[in-house]
């Protein structure tokens, strides 16, 4: 297993950031994945997305001449005892390729399952307080549809996955947390989501905090993101903030590691 490393990302004003709130939905997202970006101009685009059209943007960014970060709301690997208990191999590509000859996320979760009903979390889970496993019911399917639809082409095309693939690319996919994120600024990393007051204030103050730290948010983006419940577009909008230079644990190569 490769030893802890420091994960340097430069300068960030050099890098074009893309947050991405994530969907597993079975329709493969359509309507419900935000992509936030940051122009060349500086300014913070928010497009909709499904997976197979956010793949496209990926790769396309591969051929502008710039560097990107994307950085994404979904786990991008398996707790290292999830593979050790299906005789898998610790080894990201590995992992993912033996996920996807599940053929959907359903059956891969069915798999795990009759093995051990144990939901094991990952070592940058406990370092980054993210709210679940991997395999948990509520985000299994992102788990997946992230892994199998998304990073496997990606690698495929020569794209850097980190930190378990990095490669020469000049475009760079991540794991991202909102929550971890949240708490590390010491904002409201809870109760932003619902109906009503006072989730709707709680949006607004993470919105205007995100345009005092230095992001070109438009007014009209802002009140979207207030107005959404859900919170998918704050989701994106704040992981366009700067990751942190991060050293990296052995495992963070076989499980990923929320930047």
């Amino acid at each position: 297993m490769r030893k802890a490393a420091v994960i340097v990302w430069g300068s960030v004003s050099l890098v074009r950031m893309h947050g991405v709130d994530f969907s597993g939905a079975d329709n493969g997202g359509v309507h419900k994945i935000r992509v936030a970006s940051i122009k060349s101009s500086g300014e913070v685009v928010v497009d909709r997305a499904d997976r197979k059209t956010l793949l496209q943007m990926i790769l396309e960014s591969a051929k502008s001449g710039e560097r990107h970060l994307w950085r994404i709301d979904a786990p991008v690997g398996l707790p290292i005892a999830t593979l050790k208990s299906h005789g898998v191999a610790e080894n990201w590509l590995a992992s993912a390729k033996w996920s996807a000859l599940a053929g959907s996320p359903r059956a891969w979760r069915t798999q795990l399952r009759m093995t051990s009903r144990e939901e094991p979390r990952r070592c940058t889970d406990g370092e980054s307080r993210t709210p679940m496993a991997p395999m948990n019911l509520r985000v299994f399917k992102q788990t997946w549809t992230l892994m199998c639809e998304v990073l496997l082409p990606l690698h495929a095309a020569g794209i850097s996955i980190s930190p378990m693939a990095r490669t020469a690319s000049s475009v760079t996919v991540c794991e991202g947390c909102p929550a971890s994120v949240l708490q590390r600024l010491g904002w409201p990393a809870r109760g932003y989501k619902g109906a009503g007051d006072p989730p709707s204030r709680v949006r607004a103050l993470i919105a205007r905090r995100l345009v005092e730290i230095g992001l070109a948010i438009s007014q009209s983006t802002i009140q979207k993101a207030t107005d959404d419940i859900e919170g998918d577009i704050l989701d994106a909008l704040i992981l366009l903030t700067p990751p942190m230079h991060t050293v990296i644990p052995a495992e963070g190569f076989v499980e990923g590691w929320v930047y």
